[in-house]
Order: C-alpha cells, then sequence, then structure tokens
C-alpha cells in the first residue's frame, strides 16, 4: 500500500499514533467496556477527561489562570454569530472587523445582523502581490465594542503574524488554523476561539478561550445553546457534546505535549512551509501570489499556468498519493495544508511530485 499524505484544510490528517489508540480503545474505552461513542458525558471518567483537556490545554499555551476555557458545540461559524449576541447590547453598537481574507469577512456578514460593522480592509497588492497593512495603520473606531481579526486565512493563504496591541480594546481572534500550530501570547486577546478540524481534533467543537473578567449579556433572548454565561454554568455540557470529537482532541493534545509542545511544532511547520515556498520561488511554472511576510505557514496557496493544467495536477497528485489538495473554490489553484499532524516527509514527496509534474508538462 502506497503511502498517502492528507493536505487537507479541514478536517485535516491526524496523527497516526492518535488513530491506533482510537482503533485500539474503539470497543473498551478507559477500562469502562464500553466504546467511548457510547460513553455518557456525566459518567465520572469523562468528566475527568474534559478536566485533563482543559489542563493539557493550559500548559500548552500558557494560559493564565485569569482566562477561562470552554469546549463548544459545532465550527467557528458558529461564534460568527454567538460572539455579537453576547456583547452587543444594541445594534446601534460598532464593532471592528478585519478584512483580510473570507473568514475575517464572513464574521463581518454575520455580526451585521447584530450591530453596526466597521469592515477595516488591511489587504493591498504591489507588484501582483498581497499583503497585510501593519496594525499601527489599522483604522479603529474609538468606540467599538470589540476588534475581530483571523490571523491565518486557510484560503487566501494569507497570515497575520504581528500580536495585536490595542491596549484599550477587546482583541478577538479566531485562530482556528494556527491554533496550537505555535506560541500565543493570550494576554493580548480577550477571546481566542478555534475550531477542532485543524490541528486539535475532528470536527464538531470550537475551543473557546475567554478572559474571565468579560461580560456577558444576561439577555433572555440569546438562545441557551449560544449563551455563553448558561454554557460557562454548565462546563460546556449543556446539552450532549459530540463525545468522540472530544476524546479524540484529548488525544492530540496528548500527542503534541509528547512531541516537545509548541515551540517546536512552531520550528518544524515553518520549515515545512519554506520548503514549499522555495520550490515554488525557484521555478517558472508554479506561482504564489502573497509577500513573504505574509504568507501563511498552515496553509500553501500556488498557481499553475492554466486550469486545465490544474485539473491534471490533481489528477495525477492523488494517483501518487497526495490527497485533497484542491483549492477552495473561491480561490482556485492547488492548496497544501501543512497541520502539525503533516510530517516533513509528506512535503518532500509532494515537491517532488511537484518537480516532476513541471519537467514533464511545464
Amino acid at each position: 500500500m502506497k503511502k498517502i499524505f492528507n493536505f487537507s484544510a479541514g478536517p485535516s490528517m491526524l496523527p497516526k499514533t492518535v488513530l491506533i489508540k482510537v482503533k485500539n480503545e474503539l470497543f473498551n474505552w478507559n477500562n469502562t467496556n464500553v466504546s467511548i461513542m457510547e460513553i455518557s458525558h456525566r459518567n465520572k471518567k469523562f468528566l475527568n477527561l474534559i478536566e485533563t483537556m482543559k489542563q493539557d490545554l493550559r500548559d500548552l499555551l500558557y494560559i493564565p489562570k485569569n482566562y477561562n476555557i470552554m469546549f463548544l458545540q459545532g465550527g467557528a461559524r458558529t461564534q460568527f454569530s454567538s460572539i455579537p449576541i453576547n456583547l452587543i447590547n444594541k445594534i446601534s453598537e460598532t464593532a471592528d472587523y478585519i478584512d483580510s481574507g473570507y473568514w475575517g469577512k464572513y464574521a463581518a456578514y454575520e455580526a451585521k445582523k447584530y450591530c453596526i460593522v466597521n469592515l477595516i480592509n488591511v489587504i493591498y497588492k504591489e507588484k501582483l502581490k498581497k499583503s497585510v497593512f501593519p496594525m499601527k495603520s489599522w483604522k479603529i473606531s474609538k468606540n467599538s465594542k470589540y476588534v475581530h481579526y483571523c490571523p491565518n486565512e486557510t484560503i487566501d493563504g494569507i497570515a497575520i503574524n504581528e500580536t495585536p496591541n490595542f491596549t484599550d480594546k477587546l482583541i478577538i481572534g479566531d485562530f482556528s488554523s494556527t491554533l496550537l500550530s505555535k506560541p500565543i501570547d493570550i494576554n493580548k486577546f480577550g477571546i481566542i476561539y478555534a475550531s477542532s478540524q485543524k490541528n486539535i481534533g475532528t470536527s464538531g467543537m470550537t475551543v473557546f478561550i475567554f478572559r474571565n473578567d468579560l461580560i456577558f449579556n444576561n439577555n433572555k433572548n440569546i438562545p441557551s445553546c449560544l449563551n455563553y454565561r448558561m454554557l460557562y454554568k454548565y462546563n460546556s455540557l449543556f446539552n450532549t457534546p459530540p463525545i468522540f470529537n472530544w476524546y479524540v482532541s484529548s488525544l492530540v493534545l496528548k500527542w503534541i505535549k509528547s512531541k516537545g509542545g509548541l515551540l517546536k511544532f512552531n520550528e518544524i511547520n515553518q520549515k515545512k512551509s519554506k520548503l514549499i515556498y522555495k520550490a515554488i520561488d525557484k521555478s517558472n511554472f508554479y506561482y504564489n501570489n502573497i509577500d513573504n511576510l505574509n504568507r501563511s505557514d498552515m496553509n500553501v496557496i500556488f498557481y499553475l499556468p492554466n486550469k486545465k493544467l490544474n485539473n491534471l495536477f490533481l489528477k495525477l497528485s492523488q494517483s501518487y498519493g497526495l490527497l485533497f489538495l484542491k483549492g477552495h473554490r473561491v480561490a482556485g489553484g492547488i492548496r497544501a495544508s501543512l497541520y502539525n499532524a503533516m510530517p516533513i516527509s509528506g512535503v518532500k514527496k509532494l515537491i517532488k511530485f511537484m518537480k516532476y509534474f513541471e519537467k514533464r508538462y511545464g
């Protein structure tokens, strides 16, 4: 059987050791004689798993004691609505949304239903390359309730590597595609959230980290399953959670810790992305349209001379054991997602195929 590498943007590749452990425990989790998919979320052993997950997250991200953690159902899209519902008191209030790509813009679209959105475009083009304006030039509103941004746009392949320093503002970060890939200064944020299907586990959960002095709305009209006060009160167990997802995520957290933590993964992830970008830049066949300072380490986007070659590349790469390289329908092209579970050997195999394809069809 050929070696397969999954470059999907999500659900992403999972560590092999985690998959093996899931397989071995599937019929008898933690000596309960039942599958993890059958266990009650009120079971003492499962409650212990939740607390262990929280502690592992605190250890990996160095989350201060004045921050709380929730595990919420659904993906990050749910938070696009939940955040303004829980933070905005009336529709005449303003929130700043940073437009750095598809997801930043989509979060703003949802927020417009609940408040006035100041949409701040931070992307500019120079010599056909997209760049991000420095944070000091962002036109933040004086009276906005918060500033929301996405530091890594999975579709556009754009990364914002600056750490926010708006001392008088509540900063909210959608870290769906970068959480656990590198260290973060949690103290710079009021809220950090991330859907789980990138570097955390399988789809169906969102990690939600928030400073405990934040005051969420006490509006009785907020749906209970979106009400942060209610969800925190019930320790994320207001209703039956995606048990299997939480279990897999707990194993991935242990795996990250066993491999050296976030400093180590940041080093490896940068090495992986630099290898591919180097191959692209040395080529007269492939091209990337993002400035070097804003290239994503997680999602490498590149293009071929025409769509016909693009389709052939995808067809042949799949037969070569390189899966799910098709770019998002909005951006097109090729997208190689390099989350934590992707080994350097997978990146090298992709580069080898890229060189072969260029030589034959370039």
